[in-house]
């Protein structure tokens, strides 16, 4: 249903021993919580945080084998510190795999993908927010569809595209998936990929923009990164996937200031600040797939993964 991203080196880096507890911040289908669970046993415990509901559902028979080790938590993972506020055992790891899940893609019915004629939602949970992409779609001006499509999903056609959603809405509501996907394909060509024979979706980056914005995914990833810091014990590692380059961008920034002891600005002739590193980086070149993993998985394509380690 899913395949997991990286799935050897995140078990290389954060290195699950017999009977430590870990947190999958993005359960999804439990790719990369199985080989934990099993590296973790027999009384090793894992939190899986996933805010799909549908996913625990579909999980919940899967992982009865660990039935008393797992405990599923349905919320955003930007209230991790409330939600292991409860949990009367230290935390060695946390994992934070940052992209759309291929049952979300392939199956959901909320819009997320462009394969498919369904309507324009995007959200993951529907009871955490009203925004959906429909409402961005129809609601929101030119230029700031233009703004989200550029600053979010990085598309050089971004004011194209906006303009031409701005006319048709004029003439009809647009409320699907085909309906946008026939709007984009008019200005954007498919495109080959550099490692394999595969094409992108044209309207792979204007998609990604739109679910990034309704469901606050940057906001949340800020949220969440020092507070996984805060939790994990002395020497547990925190390892993050992310699949576009601004959620990395914030990712790299965090672990570098995180692993200074004064974040001053270099022109102050003295520290001011107090600052005080609280983790090592553990990788200082960013880890991608293979080329053998992207062939065989072609979503794999853009992952970056890095990795700290808490002092």
């Amino acid at each position: 249903m899913h395949t997991p991203v990286l799935l050897n080196e995140i078990i290389e880096y954060l290195n699950p021993q017999a009977n430590q507890n870990f947190i999958d911040c993005t359960f999804g289908f439990g790719g990369h919580s199985i080989p934990i669970l099993k590296k973790t046993s027999p009384n090793g415990k894992l939190v899986g945080i996933e805010w799909d509901i549908d996913a625990i559902n579909i999980n919940k028979e899967k992982f009865k084998e660990f039935d008393q080790r797992i405990i599923f938590v349905n919320k955003n993972f930007a209230n991790l510190k409330q939600i292991v506020s409860d949990l009367n055992f230290p935390i060695h790891g946390i994992l934070l795999d940052l992209g759309i899940s291929s049952y979300q893609l392939d199956q959901s019915t909320s819009g997320f993908s462009f394969q498919r004629d369904e309507l324009l939602d995007m959200r993951f949970n529907k009871l955490d927010t009203d925004l959906t992409a429909e409402k961005i779609i129809n609601k929101y001006s030119e230029k700031e569809l233009s703004d989200i499509f550029w600053k979010f999903g990085e598309e050089k056609y971004s004011r194209q595209v906006a303009r031409m959603i701005v006319q048709e809405r004029k003439k009809q509501k647009i409320t699907t998936t085909k309906q946008l996907v026939d709007l984009i394909s008019q200005i954007i060509k498919p495109k080959k990929t550099k490692f394999t024979k595969h094409f992108i979706h044209p309207a792979t980056k204007i998609f990604q923009a739109l679910r990034i914005v309704v469901n606050k995914e940057l906001e949340n990833l800020r949220l969440v990164l020092p507070q996984a810091i805060e939790i994990l014990e002395p020497r547990g590692r925190l390892c993050v996937i992310s699949f576009h380059s601004l959620e990395d961008k914030i990712v790299k920034q965090f672990f570098k200031q995180e692993s200074k002891n004064c974040i001053c600005p270099s022109e102050f002739p003295q520290c001011i600040c107090n600052h005080k590193m609280s983790l090592k980086i553990i990788n200082k070149k960013v880890i991608m797939p293979t080329f053998e993993e992207i062939k065989n998985n072609p979503r794999s394509r853009s992952a970056k993964m890095r990795i700290v380690e808490k002092l």
